[in-house]
């Protein structure tokens, strides 16, 4: 083992140890059952409404899916991606004309001041929309934790920064996870929410001519996959054209994902260095992806532990924060 494999190993087991701490106190404020007396047809409310938006497009599914996952992992979930603010994480590079969905969860809050004003978060409302996404694509349940408040600042410089980003390394990758308490199964199980949804061109082009500066397209992308993206994403195009992760899979929530991954069918380089690269193996990463290519039941099993995991990541309780009226604005 390098010098440098050990530091990151004991600074990743120090993260590690610090978040388990965080995330066991966190875990103890939050319950189940926190709106039963307050609001007790939230979960009715949210599903109806995230099925209404699936059945006018299915790719919404994705989109609510993510908007938790990008809130999360900047401040905490507590719903500052939300946020109409000058420092709005909505402008961060990862979320620029990406993240989508905000008029979704705009119509859900709406619903739900109506059955029961000024009790339910904004933050709380992306957790159980992004569950209800996942069921409703095919995909597992589990017992939604709730009793987040939402947060009073955006934070856009902590979006650009701790996002993981597609053209990252596996490490890299891995040690942002960690910072917010993650491990390297739930960075490969997570991962596999990428078996539903579309990705844009901006976002894998840099794989089909010239990767890494080689004058090749990667040489970890399946032939003819490669063809059909080489055709979809012109070195001419403008990046916007989108193309699905899951390739023949789109819309279900399964382990698909993986046995493509398996094949080099993965979109983004960040998904296919699960795999392919040298680290997949030190990490152990590569194992995980053919233990879930085989096994769904442990896939949706990990996949909703880890979604668990990371709903809990430094949720404002108590009298922190503040309930939201309006989900893109803090109450005046």
């Amino acid at each position: 083992m390098t010098k440098s494999s050990i530091t990151f190993s004991r600074r990743y087991s120090l993260l590690m140890i610090m978040f388990f701490a965080l995330c066991l106190a966190a875990k103890a404020q939050l319950s189940t059952d926190f709106y039963k007396a307050t609001c007790p047809d939230l979960l009715k409310i949210v599903r109806r409404e995230v099925l209404s938006a699936i059945k006018t497009e299915m790719r919404m599914a994705a989109s609510l899916l993510r908007l938790h996952f990008h809130d999360c992992f900047v401040n905490g979930c507590d719903a500052s991606l939300l946020l109409d603010v000058t420092d709005s994480e909505k402008a961060a590079l990862p979320n620029l004309n990406s993240a989508r969905g905000f008029e979704v969860v705009d119509r859900i809050k709406s619903s739900v001041e109506s059955a029961c004003s000024g009790v339910v978060s904004c933050a709380d409302i992306l957790a159980i929309a992004a569950r209800d996404s996942v069921v409703l694509s095919g995909g597992t349940s589990w017992k939604v934790l709730l009793g987040r408040r939402d947060g009073l600042v955006a934070n856009q410089t902590g979006a650009n920064n701790g996002l993981p980003s597609p053209f990252e390394t596996l490490d890299v990758i891995i040690s942002k996870f960690a910072t917010v308490g993650l491990d390297v199964k739930d960075v490969v199980s997570l991962s596999g929410g990428h078996t539903i949804g579309l990705a844009k061109c901006g976002t894998f082009s840099n794989r089909l001519f010239n990767f890494s500066g080689t004058g090749s397209p990667d040489s970890t992308l399946d032939q003819s996959m490669l063809t059909d993206l080489q055709n979809l994403c012109p070195l001419t195009g403008d990046g916007s054209n989108t193309a699905p992760f899951d390739r023949n899979s789109a819309d279900l929530f399964d382990n698909h994902y993986f046995q493509n991954l398996i094949n080099g069918k993965g979109l983004l380089g960040s998904d296919q260095i699960l795999f392919s690269s040298d680290a997949a193996v030190t990490t152990n990463t590569k194992s995980l992806v053919l233990s879930y290519s085989s096994n769904s039941r442990l896939f949706l099993s990990d996949f909703a532990d880890s979604m668990v995991k990371m709903g809990n990541i430094s949720p404002l309780t108590g009298s922190a924060g503040e309930i939201r009226k309006n989900c893109r604005l803090v109450n005046s």
